[in-house]
């Protein structure tokens, strides 16, 4: 017994730190292609900052909207305006770091069909590593200010009690959101080796998933929510751990413990989505031009 534990530690523990090296060699290779786009949009900064400004500008429409229709009403689906705006900014914060950090994915469709994604291939770098950091664009950290912005206006007027466990909740539902988001978009990005034409339809769950989950989910029928929270688990980006932040019932009276599922549900996600995207590229064969 002794010797077999001796003889499969080592085995083990080289695995796993193979892993470990492949994972840093990954993020360190995403961070260098980055840095050169970076680079390349910062020979123009003023253009740069035009473009941050209007990103923000833009993003912080969906704030607008929802400050218009509390000047209509003091409460929408039972939620008041602070926490609203906290669904809204844990939900914008969450996207806008997973859009920075894995959107550009979404073009594999356009790589496809134009025989570039094989130039991908051949080269000594994952092509899902490549596809993240194209043309990355540092005008799309504008997508940062408004939700952080909103969140630094809203949490202190959150009429709740700040226990320990509360406070550890908000960062992790953002981080645990940022995951299921950054599964979406790869997911999303991997269908399009079967459907090239379903860029379009893709965008339902990436940004209309945003769009979605920016408010109380008893906004829509309760059909529609368990939709979201056992097919496309969207309810888990903001809504389920949110209950638990404001104090909440949850109207599907679904256990305590899915309050503090996200992250087993971001990481799940992130599983099958890298699954599927292995899958599409054993599929993929080439345009042939």
């Amino acid at each position: 017994m002794a010797s077999r534990e001796m003889t499969a530690g080592p085995g083990v523990l080289g695995r796993s730190g193979r892993a470990v090296t492949r994972s840093g060699r990954a993020v360190t290779t995403y961070c260098l292609l980055a840095w050169t786009w970076i680079r390349a949009a910062a020979q123009y900064p003023v253009s740069l900052l035009l473009l941050a400004l209007g990103t923000a500008a833009t993003a912080g429409l969906d704030v607008a909207a929802i400050i218009v229709m509390f000047s209509r009403a003091q409460r929408i689906a039972g939620f008041d305006a602070a926490e609203v705006l906290f669904f809204y900014g844990t939900s914008a914060l969450s996207f806008a770091v997973s859009d920075i950090l894995l959107g550009t994915t979404e073009r594999l469709g356009e790589h496809v069909r134009e025989g570039t994604l094989d130039a991908l291939l051949v080269r000594p770098v994952s092509p899902l590593i490549q596809l993240a950091t194209e043309d990355f664009s540092p005008r799309r950290i504008g997508r940062l200010v408004p939700p952080v912005l909103v969140l630094a206006l809203a949490l202190p007027r959150l009429d709740v009690a700040w226990t320990p466990g509360r406070v550890a909740m908000v960062p992790l539902m953002v981080v645990a959101g940022t995951t299921i988001f950054a599964g979406i978009w790869v997911l999303c990005s991997a269908v399009q080796f079967v459907l090239l034409n379903s860029h379009g339809a893709t965008k339902a769950l990436t940004y209309g998933g945003a769009s979605l989950t920016q408010y109380p989910m008893t906004v829509f029928a309760r059909d529609f929510v368990r939709g979201v929270t056992f097919v496309v688990p969207l309810a888990f980006v903001n809504w389920m751990p949110g209950l638990y932040v404001l104090g909440r019932p949850d109207p599907l009276g679904l256990p305590g413990w899915t309050r503090f599922a996200s992250p087993a549900v971001g990481a799940a996600l992130c599983v099958v989505a890298g699954l599927a995207w292995r899958a599409g590229l054993r599929r993929y064969r080439s345009t042939g031009s």
